[in-house]
C-alpha cells in the first residue's frame, strides 16, 4: 500500500478480528459499505478491519480499537438485489491515529504496524511450546466437539506460527485484539501460551465432566455422535 492511501483508508468496524493471512468473507448491504467496497474496487485499494471498542455494527456509528488489519478483496459476488458478498484476505497490520466522519463510512488516519522480531532468539524458542500446546488444544477442541479439526500445514517460523494461533483460537473477540496488539512476535507467542495452557485446563474438565455425565444418562454439554 502506497503511503498517502494510509491517510485515507476507509475503515469497515466489525465484531471481528481479523489478522494478517487470514480469509474473511463478508456480506455487503448497508448503502455505505457498498460504496466504500465499490470505491476500494475502482481504485484497487484494500480497507481497514477494526474491531468495534463502543457502538453498533450495523446501523450507527461504531468506534473502533486503534490496531486493526488491512483487508484485500479477492473475490465478489453481486446479488439481483444491490448485496454482494465478498472474500477477503487480511494483509498489514496498522495503527489508527485519527478517524474521520464526514463520509458515509468511516475513514482513518494510520500507520502500517509489523510484527516484529520475527527472527527474535525468544521468538524461536517459544515457537515449539506453542506448537505443541496449539496441537493439543485442537485435539481437545475436537473431541469436545465431536469433530475433526485439521490444519492443513504447521508453520516452520514463528511469526506464520504466532498467526495460525491467533487465528485457530476459539476465544472472544477481545483476547484476540490483545493478541493483535501484540507488539512483537515473541509477546505474541507468550500470549498464546498463557491462552492455550489456560484452555486445555478448561477443555479437559468439560471433556471430563462431559463423559461423566453422559455415563450418568445427561450430557450438559455436547452429545456424543
Amino acid at each position: 500500500m502506497s503511503e498517502n492511501l494510509w491517510s485515507e483508508l476507509p475503515l469497515f468496524p466489525l465484531n471481528t478480528v481479523l489478522f494478517p493471512g487470514m480469509v474473511l468473507p463478508l456480506h455487503i448491504f448497508e448503502d455505505r459499505y457498498k460504496l466504500m467496497v465499490q470505491r476500494c474496487l475502482e481504485e484497487e485499494r484494500p480497507f481497514g478491519v477494526v474491531l468495534i471498542e463502543e457502538g453498533l455494527e450495523v446501523g450507527g456509528d461504531a468506534m473502533p480499537h486503534q490496531v486493526g488489519t488491512t483487508a484485500v478483496i479477492a473475490g465478489i459476488n453481486e446479488l439481483e438485489d444491490g448485496r454482494f458478498n465478498i472474500a477477503t484476505v487480511g494483509s498489514e497490520r496498522f495503527r489508527l491515529h485519527g478517524v474521520r466522519h464526514d463520509l458515509p463510512y468511516l475513514v482513518g488516519t494510520a500507520e502500517p504496524w509489523p510484527l516484529k522480531g520475527e527472527e527474535s532468539d525468544q521468538a524461536w524458542l517459544l515457537m515449539e511450546p506453542v506448537q505443541k500446546l496449539f496441537e493439543r488444544y485442537l485435539e481437545l477442541a475436537a473431541e469436545a466437539q465431536g469433530n475433526e479439526i485439521e490444519v492443513e500445514e504447521i508453520p516452520t517460523e514463528p511469526r506464520m506460527m504466532a498467526l495460525l494461533v491467533a487465528i485457530g483460537l476459539q476465544v472472544p473477540m477481545p483476547q484476540k485484539q490483545r493478541l493483535l496488539s501484540q507488539p512483537t512476535v515473541a509477546a505474541m507467542l507468550l500470549a498464546e501460551r498463557k491462552i492455550l495452557r489456560r484452555e486445555e485446563l478448561l477443555l479437559e474438565y468439560m471433556i471430563r465432566t462431559q463423559e461423566e455425565q453422559w455415563e450418568g444418562g445427561f450430557s450438559g454439554y455436547l452429545a456424543r455422535n
